[in-house]
């Protein structure tokens, strides 16, 4: 392949065939707002060349191909054509009026009692920048939820980029290994290890650096469909600190599993240690990290919350939901509301993973 000396380009034109220049010219002035740039030959124009809201397009009588389709980003598109949101230019382009910012999608849940085993090493496949994914929840609840166990097998730098997601909820959890991580106003790098946990807020810019051979994450999503952008206009680390920024309603944070307390869990018997995500959330999410401390069961009871996940850190332990389903190191569960279930046969080491929404 031919290396491509950037810094000789200096601009880009979308070529769109306009048999129909003047009236093709005349509904992109008047109707879009675009600029004429230039337009040739003088007695018998054959191409237009026009500028506006950030794309530049060449008006070629001549050309073949396509109309072509552009996307109009607009603050209220209902505003822009009397409430038209599909227009067609007279040399047949199709412009389409989006909302600019658009609000997230949440599908309706589609609840599944879901039992995601180990599997080996089939169960990973490629993925982004070098990583490996093991979909927890294949079914994605309708949409509304995305569960993966990600490994990088070699380790070192990690060919990621800074970017940000819009988002709902998204947490990574740190199974195995260290991973390197820098975020938006939170300063510089820093390490997260086998314990630790990040919540990564709606729209922070962040960015993978490097890992430690065999690193293993949980990540947890909401919804499962949803949009990454490549931030080219911030660096990271950036000049500012600020631990309480509030992104959309959340703020980062950065759980650290030598400094956490162990505290009692919901069930008696058993303790757990919590991540803070439920008050890093305002209470939209909670993660906690539960072990038996002188049970080995659970009594059977329903759920009412839209999410409830389990992963078996360490350990093994029985479930009793429609069956019964012994689970080891690795395994996953989420379980719907109204199902009842119950843990049993808890080992000594047994360490659970549990994410619920609400909080």
């Amino acid at each position: 392949m031919i290396a491509i000396d950037k810094q000789q380009i200096t601009g880009a034109e979308v070529v769109l065939p306009s048999a129909e220049l003047e009236a093709t010219l005349a509904f992109f002035r008047h109707r879009l707002g675009f600029q004429l740039q230039s337009i040739f030959p003088a007695d018998a124009p054959a191409v237009a060349v026009l500028a506006g809201h950030g794309l530049r397009l060449r008006l070629d009588r001549d050309a073949e191909g396509a109309p072509g389709h552009i996307r109009l980003l607009c603050r209220e598109p209902d505003a822009v054509a009397g409430g038209e949101r599909v227009l067609t230019a007279p040399n047949g382009t199709r412009i389409e009026l989006v909302e600019a910012e658009r609000p997230v999608n949440l599908p309706p849940i589609k609840p599944e009692l879901v039992i995601a085993r180990m599997g080996g090493e089939g169960a990973f496949d490629a993925g982004r920048a070098g990583m490996l994914y093991r979909d927890l929840i294949p079914g994605r609840l309708g949409g509304r939820f995305i569960a993966s166990h990600i490994r990088i097998p070699a380790g070192g730098p990690v060919p990621d980029y800074v970017h940000f997601h819009k988002i709902r909820f998204q947490m990574i959890f740190c199974r195995v290994g260290w991973v390197r991580l820098v975020y938006e106003d939170q300063g510089p790098p820093f390490v997260m290890e086998a314990g630790d946990c990040v919540l990564q807020p709606p729209e922070i810019r962040h960015r993978v650096l490097e890992s430690s051979p065999g690193l293993e994450v949980i990540e947890i999503a909401c919804p499962a469909v949803h949009e990454t952008f490549a931030e080219n206009a911030i660096a990271l680390p950036t000049d500012r600190v600020d631990a309480s920024r509030d992104f959309g309603g959340q703020r980062f944070l950065w759980h650290v599993a030598a400094k956490a307390r162990w505290q009692p869990w919901r069930v008696p018997g058993f303790e757990c240690r919590d991540t803070g995500i439920g008050e890093a959330t305002r209470g939209l999410a909670a993660a906690r990290v539960v072990r038996p401390k002188g049970a080995a069961e659970t009594p059977s009871a329903a759920h009412d919350r839209e999410f409830q996940f389990f992963f078996v850190l360490d350990g093994a332990v029985t479930l009793a939901c429609t069956g019964t389903h012994p689970l080891a190191a690795g395994d996953a569960v989420t379980i719907p509301a109204g199902l009842p279930y119950a843990l049993s046969n808890c080992s000594d080491e047994l360490s659970l993973l549990e994410v619920t929404l609400p909080a």
